[in-house]
C-alpha cells in the first residue's frame, strides 16, 4: 500500500508513526523541532488519516507498507520512531530479515499481546452518526458520553472532517473495530534487532511493565530505557518538548 506522508528537514531520515486513531499531523510539534538536524518523514499508518483503507490489518502488512515506501523514498536504512501500534509495526519492521532501520524507537508499547483498552473509545465513535451530525461540538457531547476525558476527545475529533454537508471520519472505523484482535497482538517477530534501541515509558502508563522486560531484551538486546515522569500513554504529547530532547539525544549518541 502507498501510504500518504510528509517530508520536512534535511539530514539522516528519521521515520515517524502514529498510533491508533492518529494521524501524521500529531507530530508536528517533533517534526518541526527535529527538521533542523533530521530528515522527518511522517507517515499515516494504513487506515488513518490520508492513507487508503483496506480491510486487512497486520502487523506484518503495515511493516510491507513502511518498507514500500523507504525504497520509493530511495533509502537503504532509516532510523524509525513509532507510538503504540506504531511502535508495534516499527518492531515487526526492525525484526524482520533484511531489515531498512539503522536505530529503533519505541514510544510506550512492547512486543506483547494487550487486552481490549479501547471498548469506550470504539463505543463512542460508532455511536457518532456522521449523516446527521451537525457540529464538531455535537460530536464532543456525543463522546462525552462513553469517553469521559477531554483529552482523549480532542485527539479523537481531530480525525472528523466535513465533506460537503456531512462529516466523516478519515480513518477506517469498521476495519479498525472488526480487526482489532490483530492490532492488540503482538507483532510478528522473526529475528532480534541488534541495533540501538531506545523504549521511552510513560511514567505513569501501564503499557510497560517489568514483566515485558525478558520478552523486550530478547528480541532488542541493545534496549535501553528512559521514563518520561508525571504522563501517560502519549508522554510525546504531554511533555513534547522533553519527549524531543529523549529523541534528539538517542540519535546523536555517537557511540551508539
Amino acid at each position: 500500500m502507498k501510504l500518504n506522508y510528509q517530508v520536512q528537514g534535511e539530514g539522516q531520515p528519521l521515520l515517524i508513526l502514529h498510533g491508533l486513531f492518529g494521524m501524521l499531523q500529531n507530530w508536528g510539534a517533533q517534526t518541526k523541532a527535529l527538521a533542523d538536524q533530521f530528515q522527518v518523514i511522517t507517515v499515516d499508518m494504513r487506515n488513518h488519516g490520508r492513507s487508503p483503507h483496506s480491510a486487512e490489518i497486520s502487523y506484518p502488512l503495515m511493516a510491507a507498507d513502511l518498507r514500500l515506501l523507504i525504497n520509493d523514498l530511495g533509502y537503504d536504512k532509516v532510523d524509525l520512531l513509532g507510538h503504540s501500534m506504531g511502535g508495534k509495526a516499527a518492531m515487526q519492521l526492525a525484526c524482520e530479515a533484511n531489515s531498512p532501520i539503522a536505530r529503533l524507537i519505541v514510544a510506550d508499547i512492547a512486543p506483547v499481546s494487550y487486552p481490549n483498552h479501547h471498548s469506550g473509545v470504539f463505543a463512542g465513535l460508532k455511536s457518532v452518526d456522521t449523516q446527521t451530525l451537525k457540529s464538531r461540538q455535537e460530536a464532543d457531547r456525543i463522546l462525552a458520553e462513553h469517553i469521559p476525558e477531554a483529552s482523549v476527545r480532542a485527539f479523537l475529533l481531530t480525525n472528523l472532517f466535513r465533506d460537503g454537508e456531512h462529516f466523516g471520519w478519515r480513518m477506517n472505523l469498521a476495519a479498525l473495530d472488526q480487526q482489532y484482535t490483530e492490532i492488540s497482538r503482538a507483532p510478528q517477530l522473526q529475528q532480534p534487532f541488534e541495533g540501538p534501541t531506545l523504549f521511552i515509558k510513560g511514567g505513569n502508563s501501564d503499557y510497560i511493565v517489568a514483566d515485558y522486560q525478558q520478552e523486550i531484551l530478547r528480541w532488542f538486546p541493545k534496549a535501553t530505557y528512559k521514563i518520561i515522569a508525571e504522563t501517560g500513554h502519549w508522554p510525546h504529547a504531554e511533555k513534547a518538548e522533553l519527549f524531543t530532547s529523549v529523541v534528539r539525544r538517542f540519535l546523536s549518541d555517537k557511540t551508539e
